[in-house]
């Protein structure tokens, strides 16, 4: 069956920076665009990134463009997300799926990423 297990969250300052990784199992990955995704407390879920099958090209919201990259490795079926210049408001929960539309409906147990001083 599909998986996805997210990790690498942590709590950190404003400004720090994370390295969030996403094995996956059950499915072909590389033959999937992927993306991240995250759910603040009372907020609900939203895009973060995405990136197509061989990873030349990712795409981001206005919020955390130039602060966040997406990459692969198909031979690993993982995806990745490297977050610097973090907020106070990146504070969220962060899973990864498909992308641009989550097509597995077992989404993972997500990553806790808390940017607080």
């Amino acid at each position: 069956q599909v998986q996805f297990v997210e990790s690498g969250g942590g709590l950190v300052q404003p400004g720090g920076s994370l390295r969030l990784s996403c094995a996956t199992s059950g499915f072909t990955f590389s033959t999937y665009t992927m993306g991240w995704y995250r759910q603040g407390p009372g907020k609900e879920r939203e895009w973060v990134a995405g990136i197509l099958w061989a990873g030349g090209s990712t795409s981001y919201p206005d919020s955390v463009k130039g602060r966040f990259t997406i990459s692969r490795d198909n031979a690993k079926n993982t995806v990745y997300l490297q977050m610097n210049s973090l907020k106070v408001e990146d504070t969220a929960l962060y899973y990864c799926n498909t992308w641009p539309r989550p097509r597995f409906d077992s989404w993972g147990q997500g990553t806790q990423v808390t940017v607080s001083s």
